[in-house]
């Protein structure tokens, strides 16, 4: 159990708490606001959904936009009421998928607002100050029965004493005996918890904590863990939140140690230039950091507080004290950050965080005060009656078997004859609205919501339990079941989730996945809309970024300017590549059969060669030194030629020399190999070699840029072939343009996404019109005419 067991959730409720407020149900009006062939659409469905989602719109309540928004709703209805026409809400599989959110949507609804509303305000207030604190825990089950419970408690009080009149140090007493594994023993912290705040304990031992004077040792307090002591060590004003940007090189933690080493290599020198060079902070986090999500926006994250962010990042953007101030780099188990502060905020106002604490509370173990309350009310008005003799009867049904977890229950058969006066197993034990709830029902609930407890736990005090948990279920699935007649938002709520569910369906059927499975209709529709697939101005080019002029010279020589080879040829630099390439070809004795080992090594270089790296050339040398007849060498550098085009190598990149390879010097007088070596222009290694003393120094880019892809490029759409260069930003760029791609007609997997997507809102349109032919729309234009305000 780690130290920071005690922190709660944050994952945020699906819909705020407090949904008693809203408008009680009410019996729908008969009037329709119009009818899809002979389904009547009710007036008071359109002006609910009407206002729900236009009534902040400053257009609301004007002709144009009720027409509008009447569009839609009827596109809408045809499209669900074809779905009900198909009988899909009928299958299993839509009921279960609609009481899963029904399910959901009820949450909201299962509490109580003033209870809400009261812890809402106390978290508030909380916030306002930060606790640093130190615990010692006993622990103890939440159902433990009473005399387990007291025995904690006595030792709760009796560890308490030895700290507050005995005078012996807390940390020490919590090491010696809290049952937080963190905290036992002499590598244990003794039971410190550092700063929080509210929201971040569960409640009572937040409520606890805040009660609680700096210096003092609070009474033994109740927690789902047990009892805890707790120590407020330190009491100071809430540190606020801060917004920072960040720049992230990533580096998890089980990369390679070279990646990592190389993560680190750069983040130090990005600091580097951000501290000590002054360079400009959007421009380098929008070319180096690795969080996509933050880096378009400068790498600024959310604002945030004490307990909220990894210690380590939490740690070190706190200590920022002036906006623009740079912090080191700090590693997290996403990898390296250089954080900057952009600024401090004191805690929000109240109205600000009022959503995000009633998110909050509907999660928070305080709830279960929440839950207590809503309890007590629907137990009121809901009229919940119990039976006192009745319960005794069950209550004095438990004995041991139930506390072992083996407690066994058949119903009886149903009674004949005169009803007796005795109480039987059919007789109520509490009635909701009315309804009994017999005696059966709750001891086939007993025993099939048994568990095995505890050696010496009481059978009656287990059967309460039980009972109770009976209880508070069938009080809420009462409540559950009148929703809908209770809240009208609910029912509105459900109703939007079934015909949301209805629509999907269909739409994947008529529309989304028939665009994608229908290649023959796409190819028509794209045919037939060739107009609006259509090609700018294009190059196919190499960009180079370079850090310096020398750099940028270095980089570029790697790649043949297609300008000087009209006139003369001009041979580029290649980087030879020996990862994973065998120095050597081995063939069989005095033949130009290659061994399995070589004729393996050649197929995998030859996937490579297709797929990883185009530009891979190969060298087979036969060395002029070793005593093999030259016909047989030329024979084997044939057969690796031929084997390497079989796989659909291109023959033009597999060149067959003669002469000793320095590389391969040891193998220079062997009889049956050949010497490999495998050169490479691929761009990742170019850089990779040109990057070794700097991470920053060389980026380069190579394929087809169209217009406003890339800043440097569109400087040079219109250029014929041939070598640019330019200066922009601090960075110096060569553009090597080999050559114009004209404007034209695109290709269909050139305009796929966009083709699909039209010929989506293309099917749509056409089914629509089906729809409306299907069933006629009429529109019952006095009924509109009421929406109708301004």
């Amino acid at each position: 159990m780690h130290h920071r067991f005690l922190f709660a959730g944050t994952a945020a409720a699906a819909l705020l708490a407090g949904c008693q407020a809203t408008k009680p149900a009410t019996t729908a009006s008969a009037a329709t606001v119009e009818t899809l062939g002979t389904t009547a659409v009710p007036a008071a469905e359109f002006a609910y959904v009407y206002r729900k989602n236009n009534g902040s719109d400053p257009t609301f309540g004007t002709k144009a936009s009720v027409e509008e928004y009447l569009d839609l709703y009827t596109n809408f209805k045809l499209k669900v009421l074809a779905a009900e026409q198909r009988g899909l809400d009928t299958t299993q599989a839509f009921r279960q998928e609609l009481d899963g959110y029904r399910q959901q949507l009820a949450q909201p609804y299962l509490t109580e607002k003033s209870v809400t509303d009261q812890l809402v305000r106390e978290a508030y207030d909380r916030l306002s100050k930060e606790i640093s604190a130190s615990h010692l825990l006993v622990t103890v089950a939440p159902d433990a029965a009473p005399k387990d419970t007291l025995a904690a408690y006595e030792k709760a009080m009796s560890l308490r004493r030895r700290i507050t009149e005995g005078g012996e140090d807390f940390n020490a007493v919590a090491r010696e005996n809290s049952d937080d594994p963190s905290a036992r023993g002499s590598s244990g912290n003794g039971g410190k918890l550092g700063y929080f705040t509210a929201m971040q304990m569960v409640y009572p031992f937040e409520s606890a904590a805040y009660a609680t004077t700096a210096g003092q040792v609070s009474a033994p307090v109740r927690t789902r863990f047990g009892y805890h002591l707790i120590k407020v060590d330190n009491v100071r004003a809430a540190q606020g939140e801060i917004k920072v940007a960040h720049l992230m090189v990533r580096a998890t933690p089980g990369m390679p140690a070279a990646d990592s080493a190389t993560a680190k290599k750069k983040v130090d020198e990005l600091y580097a230039r951000l501290a000590r060079r002054n360079e400009n902070w959007d421009k380098l986090v929008g070319q180096f950091s690795e969080d996509a999500g933050s880096a378009p926006n400068g790498g600024e994250l959310p604002a945030f507080g004490t307990g909220r962010m990894i210690p380590s990042f939490e740690e070190a953007a706190f200590k920022l004290q002036k906006p623009g101030d740079i912090a080191p780099p700090v590693q997290t188990p996403y990898g390296w950050h250089i954080i900057k502060l952009l600024e401090k905020q004191p805690v929000p106002s109240f109205e600000t965080m009022e959503p995000t604490l009633k998110s909050k509370v509907s999660k928070d173990s305080r709830s279960e005060l929440n839950r207590a309350a809503f309890l007590k009310r629907v137990r009121r008005e809901n009229n919940f009656v119990e039976v006192p003799a009745v319960k005794e009867y069950v209550l004095a049904k438990a004995d041991t078997s139930l506390v072992k977890g083996r407690f066994a229950y058949s119903a009886p058969a149903a009674a004949t004859g005169k009803a007796s006066k005795t109480i039987t197993d059919n007789a109520a034990l509490f009635t909701i609205q009315g309804q009994p709830y017999l005696v059966q029902d709750f001891l086939t609930y007993a025993q099939q919501s048994q568990r095995q407890r505890p050696a010496g736990a009481e059978p009656r005090f287990v059967m309460q339990q039980l009972y109770d948990q009976y209880v508070d279920q069938r009080l809420t699935e009462y409540e559950k079941s009148n929703l809908e007649n209770k809240y009208e938002d609910y029912r509105m709520l459900v109703k939007e989730y079934r015909d949301g569910i209805l629509l999907f369906q269909l739409m994947d059927e008529k529309v989304w996945s028939k665009a994608i499975e229908d290649t023959v209709g796409l190819q028509q529709f794209f045919a037939a809309n060739q107009a609006s697939y259509q090609w700018g101005p294009r190059v196919q080019a190499t960009v180079i970024s370079a850090a310096t002029p020398v750099l940028r010279r270095q980089a570029q020589d790697y790649f043949p300017n297609p300008a000087e080879l009209k006139t003369t040829v001009t041979a580029s630099i290649y980087l030879p590549v020996t990862e994973g390439i065998p120095a050597v070809l081995k063939f069989q004795p005095r033949t130009a059969t290659l061994l399995p080992a070589s004729k393996a090594a050649l197929e995998e270089l030859a996937g490579r060669m297709l797929e990883a790296d185009t530009t891979m050339l190969v060298h087979a040398t036969a060395s002029s030194r070793a005593k093999v007849p030259a016909k047989l060498a030329a024979q084997r550098q044939a057969a690796v030629e031929q084997y390497l085009v079989g796989q659909g190598v291109r023959a033009g990149r597999v060149k067959l020399m003669s002469g000793s390879s320095s590389q391969a010097k040891q193998y220079a007088t062997a009889t049956d190999v050949l010497l490999l070596t495998v050169l490479s222009r691929n761009p990742t290694l170019i850089e990779q070699r040109l990057n070794e003393k700097s991470p920053l120094a060389v980026q380069i880019q190579q394929r087809s840029f169209a217009k406003g892809e890339n800043k440097v490029a569109d400087k040079f759409l219109t250029s014929a072939p041939g070598l640019y260069q330019t200066e922009m930003d601090g960075r110096f760029y060569a553009v090597i343009i080999d050559k114009q791609l004209p404007a034209g007609p695109k290709a269909l997997n050139e305009a796929r996404g966009q083709a699909t997507s039209d010929y989506q809102n293309f099917l749509e349109k056409e089914w629509l019109e089906q729809l409306k032919a299907q069933n006629p729309v009429k529109i019952n234009r006095s009924e509109v005419d009421k929406l109708i305000t301004k």
